[in-house]
C-alpha cells in the first residue's frame, strides 16, 4: 500500500528516544509522507521542532498553529512567530491545528472562538489551508467555518480526526474540506463515526494516526505511530467493501492533489 499519514505528532517527547526508528517503520509500511502538526503550547518548542523535522526528512511535511487548548496564550507575538516559521520553508504546508474543544475547555469558549476566527484569517492572508480540531463543538465549528471559509480564494482545509456527525461532514465538504479519519473509527463503540464515514465522497477522504494518540484496533493500549495508519486504511476498506490498496492509493492521491505536491 502507498499511504500518507495526514496528521501526526512525532515531534513530541514520546518519540524522542526512537524517532528515526518510528520514521523507518512508517516507510517500511508504505507511508510515503507524513504531515507533522506542531500544536504544543507557545511556551514550548513544538513549532520549531516541526520545522526542523520537515527540513531534515524528505517524507515529512509540517503545519503549525495554536490548538484551542492554548487559545488563551495567543498573542500578536505568537502569531508573528508562527508566520515566520511557516513562511521560511515550502515544506510547511498548512496552518493548524486550530478550532474548538468544548470537551476539556482548557481555554474559555469565547476566547477559543475569537482565536479560531483570527487564525483562519491569517491562514487566508498567507494562502494556506487550515487543519481543524473540533470536539463537542459541532454547531459552533460549522457556524464559524461557514462564515469564515465561504469567501473566494479560501484554500480549503482538513477536518482532522473527524468526530462529528454525518450532517457535519455534509455541511463542510462543499466549503472545500477533506475529512480525515483516525484510529478511533476502528473502536467498538464508534458506529456513529462509521456512519459519518460512509457519506464522505471518495475524493474527500483522508486517513491519519494523530499519533501518539488514538491507536487503532488491534494495537490499543500501545503508543500510536505513523505506520499504523495502515490499520485504519484496511479497516475503512473492509467497511466500504473495497481493496485496501485502492483505498490507500486514493487517500494518498487526495492529499497530494489538495496540497499540490509531487510525492
Amino acid at each position: 500500500m502507498r499511504l500518507i499519514d495526514s496528521h501526526c505528532h512525532i515531534d513530541g517527547p514520546r518519540f524522542d528516544e526512537d524517532r528515526d526508528e518510528v520514521i523507518g517503520r512508517a516507510i517500511e509500511a508504505g507511508v510515503v509522507a507524513m504531515l507533522n502538526i506542531g500544536s504544543g503550547s507557545p511556551s514550548e518548542d513544538s513549532f520549531e521542532k516541526t520545522f526542523a523535522l520537515a527540513e531534515e526528512y524528505a517524507c515529512i511535511y509540517g503545519a503549525a498553529g495554536i490548538h484551542p487548548h492554548d487559545a488563551s496564550e495567543y498573542s500578536p507575538e505568537v502569531e508573528e512567530r508562527l508566520k515566520r516559521l511557516i513562511s521560511a520553508s515550502d515544506k510547511m504546508i498548512a496552518w493548524g491545528e486550530i478550532g474548538l474543544d468544548y470537551y476539556y475547555d482548557h481555554s474559555p469558549r469565547e476566547v477559543q472562538k475569537e482565536v479560531f476566527r483570527r487564525q483562519i484569517r491569517v491562514a487566508g492572508e498567507l494562502g494556506l489551508p487550515i487543519i481543524i480540531h473540533s470536539r463537542d463543538a459541532n454547531e459552533d465549528t460549522i457556524e464559524i467555518l461557514s462564515e469564515e471559509c465561504s469567501h473566494e480564494g479560501f484554500r480549503g482545509g482538513i477536518m482532522h480526526c473527524f468526530g462529528g456527525t454525518r450532517e457535519m461532514a455534509e455541511s463542510l465538504i462543499p466549503l472545500g474540506f477533506l475529512i480525515s479519519f483516525a484510529g478511533n473509527v476502528t473502536f467498538k463503540n464508534a458506529e456513529d463515526l462509521r456512519d459519518a464515514a460512509r457519506v464522505v465522497p471518495g475524493d474527500k477522504l483522508l486517513v491519519e494516526t494523530d499519533c501518539p494518540y488514538l491507536t487503532p484496533v488491534p494495537h490499543r493500549g500501545k503508543r500510536n505511530e505513523p505506520c499504523r495508519v495502515a490499520d485504519t486504511a484496511v479497516f475503512l476498506a473492509e467497511m466500504f467493501g473495497e481493496d485496501a490498496g485502492s483505498l490507500a492509493s486514493r487517500t494518498t492521491e487526495n492529499f497530494v492533489r489538495f496540497f499540490g505536491l509531487e510525492i
